[in-house]
């Protein structure tokens, strides 16, 4: 089978890392085209040592292409996934646009495989901060069904793009001087600030990033009985998302029965050092693959309920790393079929 990979995004955060994770993990690649808004046109990136033009996209740039990566945002998925798809090509699309299309399969290999055989030309995958909390309660639920989840996300700057984690490392040096400084990304101060999470607040009070959480989780899981409360918050941190779950369920699940379960997940990590109070921090996450977990304990106060901490890169497994997963679980599904 060729190979001929679109990048959509490729200047974006998530689409560099995209980049970087193609030639890193060895992805089959004929030829790679690699296309960015028209501010970048004519800019080139290095792949396996070769310079590739930016290219601006367009409707006829989908022909021939076997896999299309979209990481530029919603409008773009909106607008070109459907004449990708049309082309011939699989779409694995990092935003938003497709995630609560019940024809389009919500994916995290490690976790639900499986839907892959579900898709009908474009696999989405999941929001960051539920693709890195559902790494460690799948295993668990897998093992006793989850009743309910309340959540207390601290999300990074990586979130909401290369331009936020410039324009909080600018801020903090401005602050640092005691100069003022102008920010055309964020809606409020952020160098040693926090606010709730920036995506549109929605008459029930909840941003829609919370909102996802609670659709995308019932979607992955397959279960419509699974209750999730959110509260999102946008912190100071450049890369690498930190959450804090109080996790009920449906019936008796001990810390350490939690322990053994998770010692094993695929794509995480227990790190703990409890004689020093050391559990997951974001610089233990930054530029990592796997998502850490950490300070598992039972809720003295509510039956069947588990606290769990858990940390992972925003950039990696909670989107670049996971398209590129999905990519190759694709391609071996596509080997296995056509030998």
């Amino acid at each position: 089978m060729t190979n001929q990979i679109a990048l959509i995004g490729a200047t974006g955060a998530v689409g560099r890392e995209i980049l970087r994770l193609l030639e890193e993990r060895n992805f089959p690649v004929e030829t790679l085209r690699c296309f960015a808004s028209p501010r970048s046109a004519g800019k080139k990136v290095v792949f396996r040592g070769k310079k590739i033009a930016l290219e601006v996209l367009r409707p006829s740039h989908f022909k021939e292409i076997s896999i299309a990566f979209f990481c530029a945002g919603r409008k773009i998925s909106a607008e070109f996934a459907p004449l990708a798809k049309q082309a011939g090509a699989l779409v694995i699309d990092s935003s938003s646009y497709f995630r609560g299309d019940p024809d389009v399969p919500l994916i995290i290999p490690e976790i639900n495989p499986e839907a892959l055989g579900r898709h009908h030309g474009i696999i989405s995958s999941p929001n960051c901060v539920t693709t890195i909390m559902l790494m460690a309660l799948a295993p668990l639920h897998r093992r006793c069904p989850i009743k309910r989840i309340v959540a207390a996300t601290y999300q990074a700057a990586s979130g909401a793009g290369q331009a936020a984690m410039e324009e909080l490392q600018q801020e903090t040096l401005a602050h640092l001087e005691n100069r003022p400084f102008e920010r055309t990304v964020m809606p409020h101060p952020y160098a040693f600030n926090l606010f709730t999470h920036n995506s549109p607040l929605t008459e029930s009070g909840y941003v829609e990033e919370e909102l996802k959480m609670v659709d995308e989780t019932r979607k992955i899981l397959n279960d419509p009985k699974v209750q999730v409360t959110a509260t999102c918050v946008r912190v100071p941190v450049l890369r690498a998302h930190s959450m804090a779950l109080n996790v009920e369920f449906s019936g008796p699940l001990s810390a350490g029965q939690a322990y053994e379960i998770l010692k094993t997940a695929p794509g995480l990590t227990l790190l703990e050092d409890r004689a020093n109070n050391r559990f997951p921090m974001p610089i233990d996450a930054t530029g990592k693959d796997m998502v850490y977990c950490g300070r598992i304990r039972e809720d003295k106060t509510q039956p069947h309920t588990l606290e769990l901490w858990i940390v992972g890169d925003q950039l990696l497994k909670g989107a670049a790393l996971n398209a590129i997963q999905i990519a190759e679980l694709f391609q071996k599904k596509e080997l296995h079929a056509h030998p």
